[in-house]
């Protein structure tokens, strides 16, 4: 995944402002912040670039971050897991999260002596609360023998719980790498038959939803490709499958930035949370986005104040029980060694 580097704050001048000595900064993202905002945003990041030096400290920001988090504070960026392994080469002893809570504790399970931090304590997931420890050890009842194949998408309980971690962008090839022809995938009903579409393997599913990507109806790419018949139609996988089916592409974060930098469509409609399209149409402002977006909740708990007040007061610190991190990491690695 890509790398951010950012520069080192520019020590003040007299008479200038924040916004002037971060104004280097505001190039990356003109084309989808207005210039009007960036004085709002500047004094922040400022301090934010001056607390990372402090402390050591690196921020890892999902996909779904706004532009002036992802492209101006952030040190490395990209999907859930990429940024837990990321993180793993970094000279760092504290890494802030700019995402949600899971991202957090999968981020602590690889890089278990290094202090994590979140944000915003409330930035929770609708599939990770969908599903607890209790539920996978009635399911492993239910079906005896049969593996479970969990999404990262999810507390360290359950994965604890689990045989195997997976991703979107890896779902298939985990699932198939197991040599059974049955299996349990959880938490996410939709990632779960979207692979069970693309496999002969048996896979029993759990109805959680991600409440950002079930939104999205077949009806609503039909009306996109009526009202822009050019554009390229990229799909997330946790979108319900007749939405999917209706897509040119379906694929993780990481593998719709990836179709849109290397091939760089005219037109393109990324079918998942908001501020992904803006975070790609930064760097590729030829590329049109079309924008049949939802908003996480959750992801938007963070901010550049958050980010700097948890760095200014080292809150808050992401802790996992011992017992549960040692099965929990054990499931990620068993997904990493695929």
């Amino acid at each position: 995944m890509p790398l951010t580097t950012i520069p080192a704050p520019v020590s003040p001048t007299t008479g200038s402002t924040a916004a002037q000595r971060t104004a280097h900064l505001y190039d990356r993202v003109r084309h989808v912040v207005p210039e009007v905002e960036w004085p709002f945003f500047a004094e922040d990041i400022e301090a934010i670039l001056r607390l990372k030096a402090e402390r050591n400290a690196v921020v890892l920001a999902h996909n779904y971050q706004t532009p002036e988090i992802f492209h101006c504070v952030s040190d490395i960026v990209g999907d859930s897991l990429a940024l837990a392994r990321e993180a793993q080469d970094v000279e760092a002893d504290v890494i802030v999260l700019a995402g949600v809570h899971f991202m957090a504790e999968t981020a602590k399970l690889l890089n278990p002596e290094r202090t994590v931090l979140i944000p915003d304590l409330r930035a929770g997931c609708s599939l990770a609360e969908s599903i607890t420890a209790a539920d996978v050890r009635e399911l492993r009842r239910q079906h005896p023998g049969v593996p479970v194949v969990t999404y990262v998408n999810t507390s360290a309980e359950v994965k604890a719980e689990s045989d195997v971690c997976c991703t979107s962008g890896n779902a298939l090839r985990v699932v198939e790498s197991l040599g059974t022809d049955r299996v349990i995938m959880i938490p996410d009903e939709y990632l779960a038959q979207n692979i069970a579409r693309q496999t002969s393997v048996d896979v029993i599913t759990w109805p959680g939803h991600c409440e950002v990507h079930e939104r999205f109806g077949a009806d609503d790419i039909r009306h996109l490709r009526a009202t822009h018949p050019d554009a390229v139609v990229l799909a997330h996988p946790e979108c319900p499958p007749d939405v999917v089916a209706e897509a040119d592409l379906a694929g993780s974060t990481a593998q719709m930035l990836d179709f849109v930098v290397t091939r760089r469509p005219r037109q393109v409609a990324l079918v998942t949370e908001c501020s992904m399209s803006d975070n790609i149409a930064a760097e590729h402002p030829e590329v049109e986005f079309v924008r049949p977006c939802n908003l996480c909740p959750h992801m938007k708990r963070n901010s550049l104040a958050t980010i700097r007040r948890s760095l200014e007061t080292m809150t808050n610190e992401v802790t996992i029980d011992p017992a549960v991190a040692v099965r929990a990491r054990a499931a990620v690695e068993r997904m990493l060694a695929v």
